[in-house]
């Protein structure tokens, strides 16, 4: 079994990295990714781990995209590299999810939470904050009574204190996959929130400006949804990725490690077959590059 797309605390992740490895170490995979969101603040913990065990390690991504519709997020699989390209793209994304946050926490103290966003940084120490750690926040105060209340209450899309995330540049997230080594892979198309009369042509246009791969399988849609997006990716010319989009233990009914929609087992031929070609030869148990500045 294989995961090619999973999230530790590094992100809005519930287990620190080297736990998020250890759990698939565990768990019998062959091959694990960690794509934490707009970071590669984990890989170094979570290389290590592996490194001492018999799973190939994925070192990655998953990269805030600037769309007109839904959400658009750009995995980055196999990088060799933090090149400058990347920690620019980093940099920039980190400053503007801690502006978002800060809006949040202004929306919840007009709401009568008086909390700062030092006091909910304090409490998940160096994560990259997002929604899901005010979720967990709002469950330790009994504001609500599950994280899932959280979103449909107050923070999901088209709720009080959602505040759009604003991301990064197609062109530019590319490059600075592809100078770092990397592979860009569309992350859950279905996200884009497209008709299926448009979603080929944008799909298209994304490949054509060097996304190379795409991830048909996904929690987040139907099985036939995604042999529809197999099909469609085949017919492009791009490679398909499943993943389980694991976040940690208890976090979501529909998220288990290794497992995509309708409760599939995620097979080795998704790596195997499809990406590790695009890798070439690189030993991933090499991690000096990993370590945080």
């Amino acid at each position: 079994m294989i995961d090619l797309h999973t999230h530790s605390s590094a992100s809005d992740g519930m287990m620190a990295p080297a736990e998020a490895a250890q759990y698939a170490i565990d768990r019998k995979l062959d091959v694990w990714a960690l794509t934490d969101h707009d970071t590669v603040d984990g890989l170094y913990d979570a290389a290590k781990v592996c490194s001492q065990n018999e799973i190939i390690f994925v070192p990655g991504i998953e990269i805030t995209i600037a769309w007109p519709t839904g959400e658009f997020h750009l995995l980055g699989h196999g990088l060799r590299c933090l090149s400058p390209e990347l920690r620019d793209v980093i940099k920039y994304l980190t400053e503007e999810r801690h502006e978002r946050n800060q809006q949040i926490v202004n929306k919840m103290n007009e709401d009568g939470i008086e909390v700062t966003l030092s006091e909910i940084e304090s409490m998940f120490g160096e994560s990259q904050i997002g929604r899901p750690h005010f979720a967990s926040f709002l469950l330790k105060i009994g504001k609500v009574k599950s994280r899932q209340e959280a979103f449909d209450r107050y923070l999901g899309s088209n709720r009080p204190w959602y505040i759009r995330h604003n991301g990064e540049d197609l062109d530019t997230a590319v490059e600075a996959i592809k100078k770092s080594g990397g592979i860009p892979v569309l992350a859950h198309p279905m996200s884009l929130y497209l008709s299926w009369g448009k979603i080929e042509d944008v799909i298209k246009s994304v490949r054509d400006r060097g996304v190379m791969g795409l991830e048909a399988w996904h929690p987040a849609v139907r099985v036939s949804e995604a042999m529809r997006l197999e099909e469609l990716a085949r017919k492009l010319d791009m490679f398909v990725t499943a993943g389980s989009d694991f976040h940690g233990r208890g976090m979501r009914a529909d998220r288990h490690l290794a497992r995509t929609c309708g409760d599939k087992k995620i097979e080795n031929r998704f790596y195997f077959e499809e990406l590790l070609p695009h890798l070439g030869d690189f030993d991933y148990r090499q991690t000096d590059w990993m370590k945080s500045d």
